[in-house]
């Protein structure tokens, strides 16, 4: 019986959600969401990922986070895409003080939105 390969880190039998940052061909980083990393790498390398890495192909990932729900991995996403060029640059070499904060409060809920009264003429 032949020795099977290590299963990836990022591919879980759990629902585990990721958020990965990929460095892209000119020195860019692009930062997303996915459940299977690995999967989702591999549609970024063929061209079928996002518009932005088609036009940059992936290089390598730089960084991945691993989250309990889906709100919390879009909610640190897009606080993520929110940095400046140096701040994404720390995170993926791995600035814990940084994660840190970036990773606070992501299970809060949200309050509803007030409804606004519509005004009489």
């Amino acid at each position: 019986m032949p020795a099977s390969e290590p299963a990836s880190p990022y591919t879980v039998m759990t629902k585990a959600h990721f958020v990965y940052m990929l460095r892209c061909k000119g020195d860019r980083i692009y930062t997303g969401y996915a459940v299977d990393v690995d999967a989702r790498y591999e549609e970024h390398c063929s061209g079928r990922g996002a518009r932005f890495t088609k036009a940059f192909p992936p290089e390598c990932i730089l960084q991945t986070f691993e989250l309990e729900t889906r709100e919390e991995a879009l909610r640190l996403e897009a606080r993520i895409k929110k940095l400046k060029r140096p701040q994404k640059e720390l995170l993926a070499a791995g600035d814990p003080a940084l994660e840190g904060a970036l990773r606070a409060g992501l299970g809060e809920r949200l309050k509803p939105k007030k409804k606004r009264r519509k005004k009489r003429v």
